[in-house]
């Protein structure tokens, strides 16, 4: 007997939990939302905006003189112009360092090597080179013209904007620190 009231109320207790569970929903607005939404008709999705191609820019101002260096005054010009036999020898083969501008070379030191003072110049790709009197260096016809312990001495071919040539001392020093 025991049994069947064992049976009896697992019976029962089923019965009160699905009873329980079919009972009102608490989610009834949610459940009106989702019914509205689906009943609503579906818009037009909008196709993707072409796109436009890309234009490649070509950087040609890198061999240009940098903005923040003094430019050649015009009286020097027009008197260095006057004399026309500065030129800078284009048949001549250039040297490795000529494909640097100037100021992107460092120089970090002085050797002396067979009597013949070189100047150590560090480019910005981490190479270390060196140098001595009438190497070329920079983009401008840049010739070494001196080299001391702690500095280097430059003379640059610059063009004038015309068919004209002038002569740009530059100079490099000793960057110790870096």
């Amino acid at each position: 007997m025991m049994r069947r009231y064992s049976s009896l109320l697992l019976v029962l207790s089923i019965a009160v939990v699905v009873a329980g569970c079919s009972g009102g929903s608490q989610y009834s607005d949610i459940d009106e939302f989702v019914r509205a939404k689906r009943a609503a008709p579906s818009g037009a999705i909008p196709p993707i905006p072409a796109l436009k191609a890309y234009r490649a820019f070509s950087y040609t101002a890198s061999g240009m003189r940098s903005p923040f260096t003094k430019p050649v005054d015009v009286k020097e010009i027009a008197r260095l112009e006057a004399s026309g036999s500065i030129k800078p020898d284009m048949q001549r083969e250039r040297e490795y360092l000529e494909a640097f501008s100037i100021d992107s070379l460092k120089m970090v030191g002085t050797v002396k090597l067979g009597g013949v003072l070189w100047a150590l110049l560090k480019t910005s790709d981490g190479g270390v080179h060196r140098v001595r009197e009438s190497n070329y260096i920079g983009r401008n016809h840049g010739k070494i013209v001196e080299v001391g312990e702690g500095y280097l001495s430059v003379v640059e071919i610059v063009s004038t904007g015309g068919d004209g040539w002038v002569e740009r001392p530059r100079s490099l020093e000793l960057n110790a620190g870096k």
